[in-house]
């Protein structure tokens, strides 16, 4: 057993020492028992703690405190995206070890490597970013993204990953019942968008390994000083990854970068043009260019799904707001944006 001195301040969902003995036998010589733990983001998505013993860190994950459905939460689909990434031109963290063995720290968990980076996520995070190095970042968002939905998932030993037919049908369907759960209020014009979403579902533009949250602030990236300056470094939160529809990304980035950007609400604000970047339209061209053949005549239609799907996120946390479940500066305004982004998606549809 390792000697573990307990966290002066108790981790949440870590069982440090049961963690160490555990990680001493799959992956031996990995971390001491001077190893402290850190919860560095936690909340609805999986809980992610960095361990350090001062000469090592490791990135763990599991899934969040009193989680029901761990379908959502699969620890062991999020190892296998990663080391099946690993050898391809999509940075990713190193997988370590997975541990599906609930009664170490109360739910499956895995490891893996600490890459060095940072995120931007704010208007402060790209204060040192002039434009020409938004655009830098903005392409190489966009190029990574074109290599992953370049990859064969087959050659990576990734099907039967995911269901690609009938993929799109079945996320309408699926966001339609969130929606339905999440109910508080009337919002004007949100089953009209869900309607005219599910009665125009395109034919799939293919199937390809699909993020399923790809925005900026999923990725690790040098700083503008750095020698591999505004390259990704990895690509992080692989727990909605399938196998899909690749414009089902892009258009969620979109929405992300054109829709939520122009949001009238800071917690929901996300980056895009209105901080300095590149439209949207920009980011759609190199994404073209990389994937030679890719028809995004239809974007639009993706786009909308991808506005509609932030549109029932932004409703369940007004809805939890209203039961007393959220709290914090702004969320007393965000039910405000949920009909701001329901109008956008319908002027999306139009475009179709």
């Amino acid at each position: 057993m390792v000697n573990v001195e307990p966290p002066s301040v108790p981790v949440p969902g870590l069982d440090l020492p049961a963690v160490l003995d555990w990680a001493a036998r799959e992956v031996p010589g990995l971390l001491s028992g001077s190893t402290t733990p850190e919860l560095i983001a936690g909340g609805r998505s999986n809980l992610t703690y960095l361990l350090t013993d001062g000469d090592t860190r490791v990135i763990l994950r599991r899934p969040p405190l009193g989680h029901v459905l761990a379908t959502a939460h699969d620890m062991s689909r999020e190892h296998r995206m990663i080391a099946a990434l690993a050898d391809t031109a999509v940075p990713v963290p190193r997988a370590l070890a997975l541990c599906e063995d609930e009664s170490v720290t109360g739910a499956p968990f895995y490891l893996m490597s600490w890459v060095e980076g940072r995120i931007v996520r704010t208007v402060d995070d790209a204060a040192d970013l002039d434009r020409d190095a938004r655009a830098r970042l903005s392409r190489a968002m966009v190029d990574v993204l074109a290599e992953l939905h370049a990859i064969d998932p087959e050659a990576v030993g990734l099907a039967g990953f995911g269901r690609p037919e009938g993929f799109m049908a079945r996320q309408v369907r699926r966001w339609g019942k969130q929606l339905d759960s999440s109910r508080s209020r009337d919002v004007e014009g949100i089953d009209e968008l869900r309607e005219s979403l599910a009665a125009s579902v395109p034919e799939s533009s293919g199937a390809a390994i699909v993020h399923g949250d790809y925005r900026l602030d999923n990725l690790l990236v040098a700083g503008p000083s750095d020698p591999d300056a505004l390259q990704v470094r990895a690509v992080l939160d692989w727990e909605m990854a399938t196998l899909g529809d690749p414009l089902a990304d892009l258009g969620l980035l979109l929405a992300y970068w054109d829709t939520l950007s122009r949001i009238p609400n800071e917690v929901a604000r996300s980056m895009g043009e209105q901080a300095g970047f590149p439209p949207g339209s920009t980011l759609a061209g190199w994404y073209a260019e990389r994937q030679r053949g890719a028809d995004l005549s239809l974007l639009p239609w993706y786009q909308a799904f991808g506005i509609f799907k932030l549109a029932v996120i932004i409703e369940g946390i007004h809805y939890r707001y209203t039961l007393g479940q959220t709290v914090g500066e702004g969320y007393e305004r965000i039910g405000e944006a949920t009909p701001w982004l329901v109008g956008a998606g319908l002027e999306c549809l139009h475009e179709v």
